[in-house]
Protein backbone atom coordinates (compact mmCIF):
# COMPACT_ATOMS: atom_id res chain seq x y z
CA UNK A 1 0.00 0.00 0.00
CA UNK A 2 1.12 3.66 -0.79
CA UNK A 3 2.50 6.02 1.71
CA UNK A 4 -0.62 8.62 2.17
CA UNK A 5 1.68 11.60 1.49
CA UNK A 6 2.50 9.74 -1.98
CA UNK A 7 -1.40 9.70 -2.35
CA UNK A 8 -2.07 12.82 -2.21
CA UNK A 9 1.09 14.09 -4.40
CA UNK A 10 -0.18 11.81 -7.10
CA UNK A 11 -3.79 13.33 -6.73
CA UNK A 12 -2.68 17.07 -6.64
CA UNK A 13 -0.28 16.08 -9.50
CA UNK A 14 -3.11 14.45 -11.51
CA UNK A 15 -5.46 17.60 -10.81
CA UNK A 16 -2.66 19.95 -12.42
CA UNK A 17 -2.15 17.93 -15.58
CA UNK A 18 -5.30 17.60 -16.03
CA UNK A 19 -6.63 21.17 -15.57
CA UNK A 20 -8.51 20.64 -12.64
CA UNK A 21 -5.72 23.54 -10.73
CA UNK A 22 -4.27 26.02 -13.51
CA UNK A 23 -0.96 27.48 -13.85
CA UNK A 24 -0.93 30.45 -11.00
CA UNK A 25 -3.73 28.79 -9.30
CA UNK A 26 -3.28 28.50 -5.44
CA UNK A 27 -3.96 24.98 -4.26
CA UNK A 28 -5.88 24.49 -1.16
CA UNK A 29 -4.33 25.24 1.97
CA UNK A 30 -2.38 22.42 4.02
CA UNK A 31 -5.27 22.96 7.01
CA UNK A 32 -7.91 21.75 4.35
CA UNK A 33 -6.00 19.35 2.65
CA UNK A 34 -5.22 18.10 6.49
CA UNK A 35 -8.97 17.80 6.69
CA UNK A 36 -10.09 16.19 3.44
CA UNK A 37 -7.15 13.26 3.22
CA UNK A 38 -7.36 12.61 7.59
CA UNK A 39 -3.93 12.97 7.85
CA UNK A 40 -1.10 14.91 9.52
CA UNK A 41 0.63 18.36 8.67
CA UNK A 42 3.64 17.24 8.06
CA UNK A 43 2.35 14.83 5.58
CA UNK A 44 0.80 17.38 3.66
CA UNK A 45 4.06 19.19 3.82
CA UNK A 46 5.81 16.03 2.51
CA UNK A 47 3.74 16.24 -0.22
CA UNK A 48 3.58 19.62 -1.32
CA UNK A 49 7.61 19.57 -0.36
CA UNK A 50 8.29 16.62 -3.07
CA UNK A 51 6.12 18.20 -6.02
CA UNK A 52 7.89 21.60 -5.51
CA UNK A 53 11.14 19.53 -5.92
CA UNK A 54 9.51 18.56 -9.02
CA UNK A 55 8.71 21.23 -10.19
CA UNK A 56 4.74 21.12 -9.69
CA UNK A 57 4.10 23.86 -6.75
CA UNK A 58 5.90 26.96 -5.46
CA UNK A 59 4.94 28.30 -1.57
CA UNK A 60 5.13 32.21 -1.40
CA UNK A 61 5.41 32.42 2.64
CA UNK A 62 2.32 34.31 4.26
CA UNK A 63 0.34 33.59 1.07
CA UNK A 64 -0.18 29.90 -0.04
CA UNK A 65 1.27 27.34 -2.33
CA UNK A 66 0.52 27.63 -6.05
CA UNK A 67 0.57 26.16 -9.10
CA UNK A 68 3.84 26.66 -11.13
CA UNK A 69 4.76 27.11 -14.45
CA UNK A 70 8.08 25.10 -14.42
CA UNK A 71 6.24 21.92 -15.26
CA UNK A 72 5.17 22.92 -18.53
CA UNK A 73 8.89 23.41 -19.64
CA UNK A 74 9.56 21.99 -23.29
CA UNK A 75 11.73 19.53 -23.60
CA UNK A 76 13.62 21.37 -26.22
CA UNK A 77 14.44 23.70 -23.60
CA UNK A 78 16.64 20.68 -21.40
CA UNK A 79 18.50 19.29 -24.03
CA UNK A 80 18.33 21.16 -27.12
CA UNK A 81 16.10 18.14 -29.28
CA UNK A 82 12.55 18.16 -29.63
CA UNK A 83 10.17 15.10 -28.29
CA UNK A 84 6.81 13.46 -29.48
CA UNK A 85 5.16 11.15 -27.33
CA UNK A 86 3.64 7.99 -28.53
CA UNK A 87 0.88 5.96 -26.89
CA UNK A 88 0.01 2.80 -28.28
CA UNK A 89 -2.15 -0.09 -26.38
CA UNK A 90 0.54 -2.68 -27.17
CA UNK A 91 3.87 -2.33 -28.29
CA UNK A 92 5.32 -5.44 -29.35
CA UNK A 93 2.03 -7.14 -30.34
CA UNK A 94 0.03 -7.22 -33.67
CA UNK A 95 0.74 -4.55 -35.99
CA UNK A 96 2.00 -2.10 -33.62
CA UNK A 97 5.37 -2.52 -34.49
CA UNK A 98 5.30 -1.41 -37.39
CA UNK A 99 3.24 1.53 -36.74
CA UNK A 100 5.99 2.35 -34.47
CA UNK A 101 8.79 1.76 -37.36
CA UNK A 102 7.04 4.05 -39.45
CA UNK A 103 6.63 6.80 -36.76
CA UNK A 104 10.49 6.27 -36.03
CA UNK A 105 11.58 6.35 -39.17
CA UNK A 106 10.17 9.86 -39.75
CA UNK A 107 10.82 11.39 -36.03
CA UNK A 108 14.38 10.56 -37.12
CA UNK A 109 14.62 12.42 -40.79
CA UNK A 110 14.00 15.37 -38.83
CA UNK A 111 16.10 14.29 -35.88
CA UNK A 112 13.02 14.61 -33.20
CA UNK A 113 12.99 12.05 -29.77
CA UNK A 114 10.46 9.27 -29.57
CA UNK A 115 8.93 8.89 -25.69
CA UNK A 116 6.94 5.91 -26.02
CA UNK A 117 4.59 4.55 -23.81
CA UNK A 118 1.52 1.63 -23.82
CA UNK A 119 -1.74 1.21 -22.24
CA UNK A 120 -2.45 -2.57 -22.62
CA UNK A 121 -6.04 -1.04 -23.54
CA UNK A 122 -6.47 -0.15 -20.36
CA UNK A 123 -7.74 3.46 -18.85
CA UNK A 124 -5.69 3.84 -15.99
CA UNK A 125 -3.07 2.90 -17.31
CA UNK A 126 -3.18 5.10 -20.47
CA UNK A 127 -4.33 7.99 -17.41
CA UNK A 128 -0.78 7.05 -16.18
CA UNK A 129 0.79 7.35 -19.68
CA UNK A 130 -1.44 10.33 -20.16
CA UNK A 131 0.33 12.74 -17.20
CA UNK A 132 3.80 11.12 -18.16
CA UNK A 133 3.43 13.02 -21.55
CA UNK A 134 2.13 16.01 -19.87
CA UNK A 135 5.38 15.76 -16.82
CA UNK A 136 7.73 15.48 -19.40
CA UNK A 137 6.61 18.34 -21.48
CA UNK A 138 6.06 16.38 -24.90
CA UNK A 139 6.40 19.02 -28.29
CA UNK A 140 3.52 16.88 -29.85
CA UNK A 141 1.37 13.46 -29.31
CA UNK A 142 0.55 10.58 -31.25
CA UNK A 143 -2.01 8.10 -29.59
CA UNK A 144 -3.84 5.30 -30.28
CA UNK A 145 -7.11 5.63 -28.21
CA UNK A 146 -8.06 3.03 -25.19
CA UNK A 147 -11.62 1.28 -25.37
CA UNK A 148 -12.33 3.73 -27.93
CA UNK A 149 -16.41 2.43 -27.91
CA UNK A 150 -16.59 3.46 -24.79
CA UNK A 151 -16.48 7.02 -22.90
CA UNK A 152 -13.29 7.92 -21.31
CA UNK A 153 -12.59 8.82 -18.24
CA UNK A 154 -9.29 10.63 -19.14
CA UNK A 155 -11.01 13.23 -21.27
CA UNK A 156 -9.47 15.87 -18.98
CA UNK A 157 -5.85 15.41 -19.97
CA UNK A 158 -6.41 15.47 -23.80
CA UNK A 159 -8.13 18.56 -23.44
CA UNK A 160 -4.87 20.12 -21.43
CA UNK A 161 -2.82 19.67 -24.45
CA UNK A 162 -5.44 21.32 -25.94
CA UNK A 163 -5.22 24.00 -23.97
CA UNK A 164 -1.83 23.95 -23.77
CA UNK A 165 -1.38 23.98 -27.69
CA UNK A 166 0.36 20.39 -27.92
CA UNK A 167 -0.43 19.39 -31.39
CA UNK A 168 -1.62 15.53 -31.08
CA UNK A 169 -3.83 13.26 -33.64
CA UNK A 170 -4.79 9.79 -33.03
CA UNK A 171 -4.20 6.70 -34.75
CA UNK A 172 -6.36 3.62 -35.61
CA UNK A 173 -9.49 4.81 -33.96
CA UNK A 174 -10.61 8.27 -32.09
CA UNK A 175 -12.43 9.26 -28.94
CA UNK A 176 -16.12 10.66 -30.43
CA UNK A 177 -16.12 12.80 -27.80
CA UNK A 178 -13.44 14.85 -28.77
CA UNK A 179 -12.78 16.86 -31.85
CA UNK A 180 -9.14 16.02 -32.80
CA UNK A 181 -7.17 14.75 -35.67
CA UNK A 182 -6.86 11.53 -37.10
CA UNK A 183 -5.71 8.63 -38.93
CA UNK A 184 -7.23 5.46 -39.07
CA UNK A 185 -8.26 2.35 -41.86
CA UNK A 186 -11.37 2.44 -43.22
CA UNK A 187 -12.83 -0.84 -41.07
CA UNK A 188 -16.82 -0.47 -42.25
CA UNK A 189 -15.15 -1.04 -45.44
CA UNK A 190 -12.84 -3.24 -44.67
CA UNK A 191 -15.36 -5.97 -43.22
CA UNK A 192 -17.77 -4.63 -45.86
CA UNK A 193 -15.41 -5.67 -48.20
CA UNK A 194 -14.57 -9.47 -46.26
CA UNK A 195 -18.08 -10.11 -46.02
CA UNK A 196 -18.97 -9.41 -49.59
CA UNK A 197 -15.85 -12.12 -50.35
CA UNK A 198 -17.69 -14.50 -48.97
CA UNK A 199 -21.53 -13.89 -50.63
CA UNK A 200 -19.74 -13.89 -53.95
CA UNK A 201 -18.09 -17.09 -53.12
CA UNK A 202 -21.52 -18.18 -52.61
CA UNK A 203 -21.89 -18.51 -48.74
CA UNK A 204 -25.04 -17.35 -47.09
CA UNK A 205 -24.61 -18.12 -43.67
CA UNK A 206 -21.93 -16.31 -41.81
CA UNK A 207 -20.57 -15.31 -38.51
CA UNK A 208 -18.76 -12.61 -37.49
CA UNK A 209 -15.83 -12.45 -34.03
CA UNK A 210 -16.18 -8.98 -33.21
CA UNK A 211 -14.56 -7.26 -30.27
CA UNK A 212 -16.69 -4.43 -28.56
CA UNK A 213 -14.62 -2.06 -26.77
CA UNK A 214 -12.90 -0.68 -29.60
CA UNK A 215 -14.15 1.83 -32.13
CA UNK A 216 -12.96 -0.63 -34.74
CA UNK A 217 -14.84 -3.75 -33.70
CA UNK A 218 -17.83 -1.19 -33.57
CA UNK A 219 -17.50 -0.16 -37.62
CA UNK A 220 -16.39 -4.19 -38.47
CA UNK A 221 -19.40 -5.14 -37.31
CA UNK A 222 -21.30 -2.48 -39.09
CA UNK A 223 -19.78 -2.97 -42.18
CA UNK A 224 -20.49 -6.83 -41.83
CA UNK A 225 -24.30 -6.01 -41.18
CA UNK A 226 -24.19 -3.42 -44.02
CA UNK A 227 -22.85 -6.49 -46.55
CA UNK A 228 -25.60 -8.62 -45.28
CA UNK A 229 -27.83 -6.36 -45.89
CA UNK A 230 -27.14 -5.60 -49.67
CA UNK A 231 -27.50 -9.67 -50.18
CA UNK A 232 -30.77 -9.36 -48.55
CA UNK A 233 -29.50 -12.09 -45.98
CA UNK A 234 -30.90 -11.91 -42.65
CA UNK A 235 -28.34 -10.75 -39.92
CA UNK A 236 -28.68 -13.20 -37.04
CA UNK A 237 -27.56 -12.47 -33.63
CA UNK A 238 -26.52 -15.80 -32.66
CA UNK A 239 -23.91 -15.49 -35.57
CA UNK A 240 -22.23 -13.09 -33.27
CA UNK A 241 -19.42 -13.70 -30.96
CA UNK A 242 -18.37 -10.65 -28.92
CA UNK A 243 -15.46 -10.40 -26.92
CA UNK A 244 -13.70 -7.18 -25.03
CA UNK A 245 -10.41 -6.98 -23.37
CA UNK A 246 -11.38 -8.45 -20.68
CA UNK A 247 -12.67 -11.62 -21.74
CA UNK A 248 -9.74 -11.86 -24.84
CA UNK A 249 -7.94 -14.86 -22.82
CA UNK A 250 -10.82 -16.92 -22.84
CA UNK A 251 -11.82 -16.51 -26.40
CA UNK A 252 -10.37 -19.86 -27.52
CA UNK A 253 -12.55 -21.63 -24.89
CA UNK A 254 -15.35 -19.42 -26.32
CA UNK A 255 -14.78 -20.35 -30.06
CA UNK A 256 -14.82 -23.86 -29.36
CA UNK A 257 -18.51 -23.57 -27.85
CA UNK A 258 -19.55 -21.22 -30.01
CA UNK A 259 -18.10 -23.59 -33.24
CA UNK A 260 -19.81 -26.43 -32.20
CA UNK A 261 -23.14 -25.47 -31.16
CA UNK A 262 -22.91 -23.93 -35.33
CA UNK A 263 -20.96 -26.29 -36.97
CA UNK A 264 -23.93 -27.27 -38.86
CA UNK A 265 -25.09 -24.02 -39.94
CA UNK A 266 -21.95 -21.67 -40.49
CA UNK A 267 -20.06 -22.14 -43.92
CA UNK A 268 -17.97 -18.91 -43.30
CA UNK A 269 -16.68 -16.48 -40.70
CA UNK A 270 -15.30 -12.96 -40.65
CA UNK A 271 -12.69 -12.44 -37.59
CA UNK A 272 -12.03 -8.91 -36.02
CA UNK A 273 -8.71 -9.28 -37.05
CA UNK A 274 -5.47 -11.73 -38.66
CA UNK A 275 -4.81 -13.22 -34.72
CA UNK A 276 -8.77 -13.87 -34.31
CA UNK A 277 -8.53 -15.73 -37.77
CA UNK A 278 -5.22 -17.51 -36.93
CA UNK A 279 -6.93 -18.75 -33.27
CA UNK A 280 -10.76 -19.74 -35.14
CA UNK A 281 -8.22 -22.13 -37.30
CA UNK A 282 -6.62 -23.42 -34.35
CA UNK A 283 -9.85 -24.43 -32.63
CA UNK A 284 -10.89 -25.79 -36.43
CA UNK A 285 -8.22 -28.02 -36.07
CA UNK A 286 -8.96 -29.36 -32.23
CA UNK A 287 -12.47 -29.62 -33.28
CA UNK A 288 -11.23 -31.63 -36.46
CA UNK A 289 -13.04 -28.95 -39.06
CA UNK A 290 -11.36 -28.34 -42.30
CA UNK A 291 -10.66 -24.78 -43.30
CA UNK A 292 -11.84 -24.02 -45.84
CA UNK A 293 -13.93 -27.29 -46.54
CA UNK A 294 -15.88 -26.67 -43.76
CA UNK A 295 -15.39 -23.38 -43.02
CA UNK A 296 -14.38 -20.44 -44.74
CA UNK A 297 -12.30 -18.33 -42.19
CA UNK A 298 -11.27 -14.32 -43.14
CA UNK A 299 -9.47 -12.40 -41.16
CA UNK A 300 -8.51 -8.55 -40.96
CA UNK A 301 -4.98 -6.05 -41.12
CA UNK A 302 -2.60 -8.13 -43.32
CA UNK A 303 -0.39 -8.75 -40.06
CA UNK A 304 2.93 -10.47 -39.98
CA UNK A 305 1.50 -12.67 -38.11
CA UNK A 306 -0.63 -13.52 -40.88
CA UNK A 307 2.26 -13.29 -43.17
CA UNK A 308 4.20 -15.84 -41.29
CA UNK A 309 1.16 -18.63 -40.55
CA UNK A 310 1.67 -22.21 -42.03
CA UNK A 311 -2.01 -21.25 -44.04
CA UNK A 312 -2.20 -18.22 -46.12
CA UNK A 313 -5.09 -16.29 -44.06
CA UNK A 314 -7.30 -14.57 -46.47
CA UNK A 315 -7.41 -11.13 -45.21
CA UNK A 316 -7.70 -7.37 -46.01
CA UNK A 317 -5.14 -4.64 -45.64
CA UNK A 318 -3.98 -2.45 -42.68
CA UNK A 319 -1.55 0.96 -43.50
CA UNK A 320 0.54 -0.17 -40.61
CA UNK A 321 4.33 1.81 -40.99
CA UNK A 322 2.74 4.48 -43.92
CA UNK A 323 0.17 5.34 -41.09
CA UNK A 324 2.59 5.61 -38.61
CA UNK A 325 5.01 7.72 -40.70
CA UNK A 326 2.20 9.78 -41.88
CA UNK A 327 1.30 10.54 -38.33
CA UNK A 328 5.09 11.59 -37.24
CA UNK A 329 4.74 13.68 -40.49
CA UNK A 330 1.46 15.46 -39.65
CA UNK A 331 3.31 16.15 -36.54
CA UNK A 332 6.06 17.45 -37.40
CA UNK A 333 4.20 19.69 -40.04
CA UNK A 334 2.33 20.80 -37.37
CA UNK A 335 5.32 22.26 -34.92
CA UNK A 336 6.70 23.46 -38.17
CA UNK A 337 3.55 26.05 -38.72
CA UNK A 338 2.04 24.50 -41.62
CA UNK A 339 -1.13 25.03 -41.95
CA UNK A 340 -3.89 23.33 -44.40
CA UNK A 341 -3.09 20.19 -43.03
CA UNK A 342 -5.45 17.02 -43.42
CA UNK A 343 -7.00 16.42 -40.19
CA UNK A 344 -8.46 13.10 -41.22
CA UNK A 345 -7.91 10.42 -43.34
CA UNK A 346 -9.60 7.08 -43.85
CA UNK A 347 -7.11 4.44 -45.50
CA UNK A 348 -8.82 2.31 -47.85
CA UNK A 349 -8.42 -1.62 -47.42
CA UNK A 350 -7.64 -4.14 -50.12
CA UNK A 351 -9.08 -7.71 -50.56
CA UNK A 352 -5.35 -10.35 -50.03
CA UNK A 353 -6.75 -13.63 -51.47
CA UNK A 354 -5.36 -16.33 -49.41
CA UNK A 355 -6.37 -20.27 -48.71
CA UNK A 356 -8.92 -19.88 -46.25
CA UNK A 357 -11.77 -19.19 -48.22
CA UNK A 358 -13.80 -21.91 -50.49
CA UNK A 359 -16.08 -21.45 -52.87
CA UNK A 360 -19.43 -23.45 -52.83
CA UNK A 361 -20.84 -24.81 -55.89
Amino acid sequence: MKPKYQMILEEIKSDILSGVYSVGEQIPTELALQDRYKVSRQTVRKAILELANEGFLRSEKGSGTYVSHQYRTRSAGTNGKRTIGVITTYISDYIFPSIIRGIEGRLNEDSYSLLLASTNNDVEQEKKALEMMLSFGVDGLIIEPTKSNFYNPNIAYYLAFKEQEVPLIMINAYYEELDVPFLCLDDVQSSYLATRELIAKGHTQIGIIAKMDDLQGKYRMKGYIKALGEAKLRFDPAQVLSFDTETKPDLSSRLRTFLTEHREQLTAIVCYNDEVGLEVIQVCRQLELSVPQDLSVIGQDNSYIAKNANIRLTTLTHPQEQMGRDAADWIIKKLQGKRDLKNNTYYQPVLIEGETVQELN
